[in-house]
């Protein structure tokens, strides 16, 4: 009979720590590409500030400038997301590197113990095969 892996609580433990850290992975990520597409339309925003109509005085001169620089300094700000949320993506992606080395171990040793329980439940009934042969042999032998 094969003998269960005696450590097969704790790779199940690091299958859910590497399935959380899988999780905050995704979720960096797709805060990546939130902060990304928001930058992308404050850019648009800035090219259709700049793409407006001739300017005939001086109040919509003011206008578009004060329009231009908020949009510019949105546009630092969501720069500083974007970067916030790469680091935080990138540690993200580290432990999550870092649960899936420590499962992978224990995958191996897993996969090890396994084929040395088959191998021994292989040598057990090649055993008992052989040992079934020789009475039948020894049987034979003695009519």
């Amino acid at each position: 009979m094969a003998r269960r892996f005696p450590l097969a609580g704790l790779l199940r433990l690091r299958h859910a720590e590497q399935d959380r850290a899988a999780a905050a992975l995704a979720t960096a990520n797709e805060r990546v590409r939130d902060a990304a597409d928001a930058r992308i339309a404050a850019r648009r925003s800035l090219a259709d500030v700049e793409g407006t109509q001739p300017i005939q005085d001086a109040a919509t001169l003011s206008a578009v400038a004060a329009a231009r620089a908020a949009t510019r300094g949105m546009l630092e700000e969501l720069d500083a997301v974007v970067r916030s949320r790469r680091s935080d993506a990138d540690q993200a992606q580290d432990s999550y590197n870092g649960a899936r080395r420590s499962a992978l171990g224990l995958e191996k040793l897993e996969a090890q113990h396994v084929e040395q329980q088959t191998a021994e439940d292989l040598r057990t009934e090649q055993n008992a095969l052989d040992e079934i042969a020789a009475r039948r042999r020894a049987e034979g032998g003695a009519r």
